[in-house]
């Protein structure tokens, strides 16, 4: 098996960045959804509510300027906000949690509402301030604004079969759904359909991650992530009645990065296209009745 996709999103729910490599940090790919949008209240704001934001291409430079396009052409580059820079804290959430993040200057709102809608622009200046859900985690695993886990893990081969699946729930013709429907991190070809719903644990590269959790899908599947229009029940439809694991229509793995031996800094390492990908615990076993 090898790796065939990387994706990053610094700005949760917009377009991604998809680089031939990419380092890893313990929250996740390096600029991987460190920034977001925040409604008056302090929740996220995600394609489930305004799938616009997926029409916002970005950017990173490596300094950390956040660049910002809309379909019109209009552009905005933001610095990172930071605590040490004075720069003002809101307190937002995240499916239940709730956490401290900076805001972006008072121009980037402005551009945000123009193009989006009221909310406010946050970036995660510490991201080791959102625990991941202790039930799959350890003490000490944290997560960027990405909805519960580091990375997520899809394959090619789950997704043909996907497509298969849908292509005969559909006799009239259906188009297949592209991997970017699914908006994962990492994309790993040549391993059998569903067989990461079994990984415990893998290498990919010379890192090893956590599979800890399948990923039940949401609306945002359905929405083409070139155009943001939604486009019908699929996936969901095909995934509820044929792949549910934990009541819930699934369709990838949740990873959480390991520490390599000797590493004590932020960036345990990188990974790159063609990186062999190889499981090395296997079994993980989900109830009998969360499954279809």
């Amino acid at each position: 098996m090898q790796l065939t996709g990387l994706h990053v999103y610094p700005v949760k729910s917009m377009y991604r960045l998809s680089p031939d490599s990419a380092p890893v940090e313990p929250w996740g790919l390096a600029g991987d959804r460190r920034w977001m949008l925040a409604d008056p209240t302090g929740r996220f704001v995600s394609q489930r509510e305004n799938a616009a934001l997926g029409q916002i291409r970005t950017g990173l430079r490596p300094d950390g300027t956040l660049t910002l396009t809309a379909p019109d052409g209009s552009r905005i580059e933001v610095t990172a906000p930071a605590v040490a820079a004075g720069d003002p804290l809101a307190e937002v959430e995240v499916w239940g949690t709730r956490f401290r993040a900076t805001e972006a200057p008072k121009d980037a709102h402005e551009w945000i509402s123009e193009h989006l809608g009221e909310y406010r622009l946050v970036h995660l200046d510490d991201p080791r301030a959102r625990p991941v859900d202790p039930d799959y985690g350890t003490p000490g695993d944290t997560v960027s604004m990405a909805d519960g886990f580091p990375l997520l893990l899809t394959t090619t081969a789950s997704l043909d079969r996907l497509n298969e699946l849908i292509a005969a729930e559909h006799p009239d013709g259906h188009e297949p759904l592209p991997m970017e429907r699914f908006r994962p991190n990492v994309v790993v070809d040549g391993a059998e359909p569903w067989a990461e719903d079994g990984w415990r644990r893998i290498r990919i590269g010379g890192l090893t991650f956590k599979a800890v959790k399948p990923c039940g899908r949401c609306v945002i599947t359905t929405t083409d992530q070139e155009s943001g229009e939604r486009r019908g029940p699929e996936p969901l439809r095909t995934l509820a009645r044929h792949h549910r694991l934990l009541k819930k229509a699934a369709f990838g793995q949740n990873l959480i990065p390991e520490r390599p031996a000797g590493v004590t800094g932020d960036v345990l390492g990188a990974l790159r296209l063609g990186d062999e990908v190889e499981v090395l615990e296997d079994g993980a076993h989900w109830p009998a009745d969360a499954r279809a």
